[in-house]
């Protein structure tokens, strides 16, 4: 047993175990799980303190050596990796550096003192102030504008903003939900020094952005030891109208040109935050027309969307990242040695307020078109019987019913593959409100 790693994994399930034991250097490595999946997956109701308390009473009665502690979620596992290997000793960057990510208001901050020109006009402000709309105003932000919560999970509370009347409808949804995540998230804020006017912003409080927009993208990469790699670009693809996933496409059909700014950009901002030894993805937009980009987001882990296309095709789950740094290794992840020139992640969407489902395809639907298309993987998201709306980590338009990872040669058949599939893929509903 003293040959092997024992890697421990916040939140680990059974989908994601089977993808950990197929990385590189996996015969010398346990994979245990810590937190139970459940609680991190099937809730948005995280209490940040006993979660922290029960890892580190699971960490501290095994027997053997901890080498690693790492995670592939978003808000609450990856707030919770600086403060569990911190306690015990294992390699990740530090709290402060990722909140300068995760904090979405100190992470514009960062970011405007070495990209201006790539960030959006913005403002925090107090979705509980009756007069907030004029401070935005009076920030320089004007109709149209997007809003969304200082941290948020996935595209929950965000909102594009066209009116007051749009304004008022958001702030009321933001203060009945918001606290699901700013009471946590604010107890992670307790464990860092923050700047004065960082502090004074804490979770409670929302952003207000300029409303950007164009071709999608993400960047994968990790820092190791101060040196910042880029090892894969992203594309994320709407539906048409909305704003909504349609899927996430690898590799990115960018220019060339546009991946090598993407690159630089990150290299600088990533550097200046001083993250190191951990894993990141940002998210940023091209605007063709205008010819610029911009800075989104900045996410403090891989994605875990995007775990199936590396695998397809470079050879293996970028979560090969994740393990070799929380090892303290240089990663070695492959290029290119995939089964597939193109990969993606389709979403599988319906477009209702709400409904009930009452049929969803069965497991043998699931396997003879997994059968039929070599390569691809349907994971159902709902069940019959289940209101659409007691779905977790949805946007404010649609629910996905389905992801598909999938994978061919080129777009084409990777486009004609996926509408073929989602074709014969039959869900029911009744009490639906459109």
């Amino acid at each position: 047993m003293d040959d092997y790693k024992n890697i421990f994994v916040v939140g680990l399930n059974d989908f994601n175990r089977s993808r950990l034991e197929q990385l590189r250097g996996a015969e010398h490595y346990r994979f245990h799980g810590v937190i139970a999946p459940e609680a991190v997956y099937d809730t948005e109701v995280f209490s940040i303190a006993d979660m922290l308390q029960e890892a580190t009473t699971q960490l501290e009665a095994f027997e053997g050596h901890i080498d690693a502690i790492v995670g592939y979620m978003d808000f609450p596992v990856s707030t919770m990796l600086p403060i569990l290997c911190e306690r015990f000793g294992t390699r990740t960057t530090s709290l402060e550096s990722l909140l300068k990510c995760e904090h979405k208001y100190w992470s514009r901050k960062v970011q405007r003192e070495v990209i201006p020109e790539f960030i959006p006009n913005f403002t925090a402000f107090d979705p509980f102030d009756d007069d907030a709309l004029t401070a935005i105003g009076e920030a320089g932000l004007y109709f149209p504008f997007f809003v969304k919560p200082i941290k948020s999970s996935g595209s929950r509370l965000g909102f594009r903003i066209d009116t007051p009347e749009d304004f008022y409808h958001a702030v009321e949804r933001l203060r009945a939900d918001i606290g699901l995540i700013a009471d946590p998230f604010n107890t992670v804020l307790e464990h860092a020094q923050l700047p004065k006017d960082v502090a004074e912003v804490d979770g409670g409080y929302c952003m207000a952005e300029e409303i950007i927009g164009g071709w999608q993208c993400t960047v994968e990469g990790y820092v190791y030891e101060g040196e910042v790699v880029s090892y894969g670009i992203v594309d994320s693809l709407r539906y048409p109208q909305v704003l909504s996933f349609f899927h996430y496409r690898y590799p990115s059909g960018l220019p060339e040109k546009i991946q090598d700014k993407i690159i630089e950009l990150t290299d600088t901002v990533m550097t200046h935050i001083g993250y190191d030894n951990s894993a990141f993805n940002i998210e940023y937009f091209w605007d063709e027309v205008q010819d610029r980009l911009w800075l989104l987001e900045i996410n403090t882990r891989i994605s875990q969307s995007h775990c199936d296309l590396f695998e397809k095709v470079d050879g293996v789950s970028n979560q090969q990242i994740t393990v070799d740094l929380g090892l303290g290794k240089r990663p070695d992840m492959p290029y290119r040695q995939g089964d597939y020139a193109i990969g993606a992640k389709f979403f599988y969407r319906v477009f209702f307020v709400d409904a009930v489902v009452t049929r969803v395809p069965s497991r043998e639907e699931i396997d003879a078109l997994q059968q039929e298309f070599p390569g691809t993987l349907i994971a159902l998201q709902v069940e019959e019987g289940q209101r659409l709306s007691t779905l977790a980590e949805q946007d404010s338009y649609s629910f996905a019913l389905a992801y598909i990872w999938t994978g061919a040669k080129d777009e084409t058949e990777l486009l004609a593959n996926y509408e073929s599939l989602a074709s014969r893929l039959n869900f029911e509903f009744d009490e639906i409100v459109g």
